[in-house]
């Protein structure tokens, strides 16, 4: 069997020295004097074509490392393998492959001359680069005048517009301002529904759950699970709870909790933003609620605004407990409740939970405002309301669930 991606043995050692001298000492006297760091332990995998491979993994866990190698600007230690078939794209760093002295026009040529364009096929791609860009009066400026959202801009722009085999998206490149981070997530997904090979680095488990077929957890260099998203996702966050429970959180005063609420993303083309949410109970309503478990109803409010020419957003609501762990979520997209359109970019949703079954602890409530394929997020409100839960038995956990107890007599 061909596979898109071939890892045989692949591994990444770098070594630092202290001092300049050290390196010319090491030589000198043949004993070493580097500090060595694994980044990559040696490894074997294999990608099938038309495969979206989620990468996850804390900072340093080698997943940069590994998207190099298979990009081809990072090689392995001795021993191992890559193989690659078809043309690479890779979002790997900042202008990565740009000359700072070229002009956005001379950058676009070079990088078609990289992965083997010739120039008449850069000619025809050209003007569909740019538009994408959107950097019509800027192409004949050296590119070290760009801002770094103009340099993403046209490195997302050469990358997709090339038509690559393989797509590779590390999460460190950032692709500017709404409008042009929904057309990058428009763009993804059409590489994704053409059944092309994308690898996406990102620490949003969100994103990757909604993208992705399979997902690798790399930890230390290594391979730590491989599997459907269902599989690994949960097993990764667990883990993140377990490895952040002996970090305290205090619990937010009301100022805390009423700046939280107000801070939202610029309203701008092509994207959305929370403009109120309003939460309260039976016989409660503001920023502090306390409910009796197993009897309380919470009903979050939600007003919105967006872009009237796009389709309507998705809502999604979230209950945090107070070390991060998020214990209940719910969302339009998830269950089928299309939010309609409205010709002055204007919506609002109430969703209700009825009887609370939380067990006493103290929560937060997040909102999120999504596309309406829930896939990129354009706002953001966490810590809306804390919510104080209170309980009259002395069950343990986070939740009551529904049981029944027999007794054989």
């Amino acid at each position: 069997m061909i596979y898109a991606i071939s890892l045989q043995s692949v591994s990444k050692i770098y070594r630092t020295y202290a001092h300049g001298w050290d390196r010319l000492w090491e030589v000198l006297t043949y004993r070493p004097r580097a500090q060595v760091f694994q980044a990559l332990q040696p490894m074997t995998l294999y990608i099938s074509h038309g495969q979206v491979v989620g990468i996850i993994g804390r900072n340093g866990a080698g997943k940069s490392t590994l998207l190099k190698i298979v990009a081809g600007t990072l090689s392995s230690d001795e021993g191992g393998a890559c193989e690659v078939a078809g043309r690479v794209a890779a979002l790997l760093e900042l202008g990565s492959g740009f000359h700072p002295e070229m002009s956005g026009r001379e950058n676009v040529y070079l990088s078609g001359a990289v992965i083997g364009l010739a120039v008449e096929d850069m000619d025809k791609l050209y003007d569909e680069i740019v538009a994408f860009a959107g950097l019509e009066e800027f192409m004949e400026r050296p590119v070290k005048t760009y801002s770094s959202g103009m340099f993403m801009r046209l490195a997302f722009a050469v990358a997709t517009c090339v038509e690559p085999d393989i797509l590779i998206i590390d999460e460190a490149l950032s692709v500017g301002d709404g409008a042009f981070a929904r057309k990058s997530f428009d763009r993804i997904m059409q590489f994704r529904e053409a059944k092309k090979t994308i690898l996406f680095c990102s620490h949003s488990l969100y994103q990757v759950e909604k993208i992705c077929d399979r997902v690798l957890w790399l930890d230390k260099g290594q391979i730590k699970m491989d599997g459907s998203p269902e599989e690994v996702l949960p097993a990764y966050s667990e883990f993140l709870s377990l490895d952040t429970e002996s970090q305290t959180n205090d619990e937010p005063d009301g100022d805390e909790v009423s700046q939280t609420t107000s801070s939202s993303l610029r309203l701008s083309d092509k994207t959305g933003r929370i403009s109120h949410v309003k939460t309260y109970t039976q016989d409660q309503k503001g920023e502090q609620l306390t409910l009796q478990s197993g009897k309380s109803d919470l009903i979050i409010e939600v007003d919105f605004m967006y872009d009237p020419t796009l389709l309507a957003p998705s809502v999604a609501v979230a209950i945090v407990r107070k070390d991060g762990l998020v214990v209940s979520s719910a969302s339009t997209h998830n269950d089928n409740q299309k939010i309609p359109d409205n010709e002055e970019g204007k919506g609002w949703t109430r969703i209700i939970f009825k009887e609370v079954p939380l067990l006493k602890g103290y929560y937060l409530v997040d909102v999120y405002l999504a596309c309406e394929n829930a896939l990129h997020l354009y706002d953001q409100a966490q810590a809306v309301t804390s919510l104080t839960v209170l309980q009259e038995g002395v069950e343990q956990g986070v939740i009551t669930m529904p049981h029944q107890w027999l007794i054989d007599n």
